[in-house]
């Protein structure tokens, strides 16, 4: 069938969306943003869906404050720019609001997907076991006696098939077949997957003279296209790449609007103002693109330039010389990090490395390999890196191909609480507030050797974690801004191995008593029973380390 050619976004979701479905927001090379505000415009309240989506954040936060989401299932819900952080829409997500929420790691959704597209009822996971990502599932997963290793179990997860697939692409033809350009996030699984098919939004329609000098960048092909129509900026305040369409330019993060958005959530109006004004206000995606063209977008304030490194930027070079030694005496070849201070030093870490002679591969989840990052530049995801990468792919590739299949892989992990077993929680505080979920980090963490990066209070290095979020079997080391925490194997306890005092003009001379400094640190900084002897004392942040770490965020988004 050939697709139905729409006028907007807002005709194409009432044409082909009804109440009470399950929809799926692929998180390809674009968001299918102008649909999603479609979606919340043409149904609201009267909407009750359940939502798949890979993250839930900046112009996703629609569906909470539209109230069309009855369930959502994701890996991620809060805010990623300018850095990872709980938004307070979600403080009451573990009691069902704003929505009722089935959380899950991003490899092990993506699997799902690729079950479900295959036509299987399951797919094979590596993620999830032990932790309390596995609790709460039912029928969606299960631990089955592993046929091929006798007393070993197996983690199988239910095949996700949604009823309709809602995608943004660069372009597509009038038969429906979608151009997009890698890196490809979740790829096309989902397109498959769905029951119904797909209905797309794209920056253009072009010929199909036009679309046979990019056949090999068609995605979607058009048997699973219900209906199209284009939306100009439809991925809008997210990127697009658009190598060579026709009409079409690229274009790159909105940062100026992702941190409008982030502000207003924090505000009184908790995001409504926000939704008022860009969502309902505009009346249509062409309206919601005038507004754009008219506003005037602050310029993000600097903050000020310290002379010495400040407690975070201590805590990124720490983490870096942790990373650097790990490389160098495991023989890793792979960087795989997750979004915020642990992939700065991830960052730094590549290039003191490189700077000696011992090139190691950077990645970022969504499909990004090999890459160097931009100065000034901190997203992880942005396409000013992934433009520069030496190969652009998918999260199937990278956390599966490339950290959960690669024993050389290295993950360098945040920690929102992490216990004395190096177990990691980013998603529920103790009474129960939303933080933001796994992402990445549980597959990275399930299957790799990790670096873990946090910033030390009684509050957060905790003798057990109130939510497990990532196991820590694999966790090597735990880096704090006041020394590094090792361990001979993971049955063995964390010993404070390093210090970098804030002060290297009070430290002792002798061993006995930089010890007993040292764990005067851990018992005032955490909750810990970590020992600490023969301790050696960190050479303060050197002139090389704090200089390269500004030009990657001058702004200071990490400072």
């Amino acid at each position: 069938m050939t697709p139905v050619i729409a006028s907007d976004v807002d005709e194409l979701v009432g044409t082909f969306v009804h109440p009470g479905e399950h929809l799926h927001l692929a998180a390809t090379q674009a968001r299918p943003n102008a649909l999603t505000y479609a979606l919340c415009r043409v149904f609201g309240r009267q909407g009750n869906f359940s939502i798949s989506t890979t993250a839930v954040h900046s112009s996703a936060h629609a569906l909470a404050l539209s109230g069309c989401a009855r369930r959502v299932i994701a890996g991620f819900v809060g805010d990623t720019f300018p850095s990872p952080r709980p938004n307070p829409l979600y403080e009451r997500l573990a009691e069902g609001e704003p929505f009722e929420f089935e959380a899950w790691s991003l490899l092990s959704y993506v699997q799902r997907l690729l079950a479900g597209a295959m036509g299987v009822p399951y797919a094979v996971t590596g993620s999830l076991a032990g932790t309390d990502l596995a609790e709460g599932k039912g029928d969606q997963l299960w631990q089955v006696d592993d046929p091929i290793r006798p007393g070993r179990q197996v983690t199988l997860a239910q095949a996700l098939r949604p009823d309709l697939t809602l995608v943004h692409g660069a372009c597509a033809d009038e038969a429906g077949n979608i151009v997009m350009f890698p890196p490809l996030g979740e790829g096309p699984w989902a397109a498959y997957a769905a029951r119904r098919g797909v209905i797309a939004s794209v920056e253009r329609i072009v010929s199909s003279e036009e679309l046979r000098e990019l056949s090999d960048r068609v995605v979607i092909p058009g048997q699973r296209v219900l209906g199209l129509c284009e939306a100009p900026l439809g991925a809008h305040p997210q990127s697009l790449r658009a190598i060579g369409v026709p009409g079409v330019a690229s274009y790159l993060d909105d940062y100026a609007f992702l941190e409008h958005i982030v502000q207003q959530c924090q505000d009184d109006s908790r995001g409504r103002d926000w939704y008022q004004e860009w969502v309902l206000d505009v009346g249509s995606h062409a309206g919601y693109v005038s507004k754009l063209r008219d506003r005037r977008p602050t310029v993000p304030q600097r903050r000020p330039v310290e002379s010495s490194a400040t407690r975070q930027e201590r805590l990124i070079v720490l983490a870096a010389r942790a990373v650097v030694e790990q490389v160098r005496s495991g023989g890793y070849d792979t960087l795989l990090a997750g979004i915020g201070s642990s992939h700065m030093a991830a960052w730094l870490a590549a290039e003191l490395l490189q700077r000696e002679g011992n090139e190691v591969k950077v990645a970022a989840e969504l499909g990004a390999y090999g890459f160097s990052p931009q100065d000034g530049d901190v997203f992880l995801f942005s396409l000013r890196h992934a433009a520069d990468s030496e190969a652009l792919s998918g999260i199937v590739e990278i956390l599966g191909g490339m950290v959960s299949a690669n024993p050389r892989a290295l993950g360098v992990l945040a920690a929102a609480e992490i216990d004395e077993t190096g177990t990691i929680n980013t998603s529920r505080t103790a009474d129960g507030r939303w933080l933001t979920g796994s992402g990445g980090a549980n597959d990275i963490a399930s299957s790799a050797d990790c670096v873990v990066i946090a910033t030390a209070s009684p509050r957060r290095f905790v003798q057990e974690v109130s939510y497990r979020t990532s196991p820590g079997n694999r966790v090597r080391e735990v880096v704090s801004q006041f020394g590094r925490f090792q361990r001979q194997g993971e049955a063995s306890p964390f010993r404070l191995t390093s210090w970098l005092p804030e002060d290297a003009q009070v430290v002792p001379d002798d061993p006995a008593a930089i010890d007993e400094a040292a764990r005067a640190e851990i018992r005032e900084r955490t909750s810990w029973r970590a020992a600490a002897a023969d301790v050696l004392v960190e050479k303060p942040v050197t002139d090389e380390e704090l200089s390269l770490l500004r030009t990657f965020d001058p702004d200071g988004r990490y400072r």
